[in-house]
């Protein structure tokens, strides 16, 4: 447990040097929360459509980015989880804002119900459907259900085909990345346990950290020693 929360703790939350790996040859619909291959961050990010809560498509293009993106994936709005972690990321979200990020959450609701089944539907960010699962399984979050869960689902009143309109039974392991205007990964968060949620001050300070250019402060280090060996 200890060097699984570790893991997580350092791997899924730094900051990463760009390794060119695409993840292409990775499965992208995982058998379980525990197995999916997140997208991690000095990686590009992948282009998808997604649909906004009127049906129209909203295209992610990672090569025409006028702001950075902060983009959280989560289950869906039956999920009680999801909708404590949404009303609580209100609390970063005008921060977020004001440092210049967009703000997108992605869940496999189809586009009807991605507000009509928030407990808290006012929220100002932006929130889209994939329910066709193109953004899900480009960042390598999508794992499926077990027939037993999708069924115990059904006895609590949660049909997961009736909210996604689609008979795939997957949902994303919930997850936060930033997105750099240059397209790439700057910061991300996956945990397969969907009880556990980024903290919006873990958020904020990463989003502090890509506008401060803290990913480039030991290029800079670097250069400032050269310059010291050159005198």
């Amino acid at each position: 447990m200890i060097r699984s929360f570790l893991f997580y703790a350092v791997v899924l939350m730094g900051f990463f040097c760009p390794t060119g790996d695409t993840f292409a040859d990775r499965i992208d619909i995982h058998a379980t929360a525990e197995e999916v291959q997140p997208l991690l961050p000095g990686m590009q990010a992948p282009p998808f459509k997604v649909l906004d809560a009127a049906g129209n498509s909203v295209s992610f293009d990672p090569a025409d980015l006028e702001q950075p993106l902060v983009l959280t994936f989560f289950r869906g709005g039956w999920c009680p989880y999801c909708n404590l972690h949404l009303a609580e990321l209100r609390h970063a979200e005008q921060e977020l804002q004001d440092m210049g990020f967009d703000v997108w959450f992605i869940s496999i609701d189809k586009p009807e119900l991605l507000y009509a089944s928030l407990e808290q539907p006012d929220i100002g960010y932006r929130v889209l459907s994939d329910a066709k699962l193109e953004a899900t399984r480009a960042f390598g979050l999508a794992f499926r259900m077990p027939d037993d869960l999708v069924a115990r689902y059904l006895e609590y009143g949660v049909d997961l085909e009736a909210v996604s309109g689609e008979s795939h039974h997957v949902l994303p392991a919930p997850s936060t990345y930033i997105i750099g205007t240059d397209g790439v990964i700057q910061f991300q968060y996956t945990n397969p346990d969907y009880h556990v949620r980024l903290h919006p001050t873990v958020l904020l300070s990463a989003a502090r950290a890509y506008k401060d250019e803290a990913d480039q402060r030991l290029i800079r280090l670097r250069e400032a020693q050269r310059k010291e060996e050159q005198h």
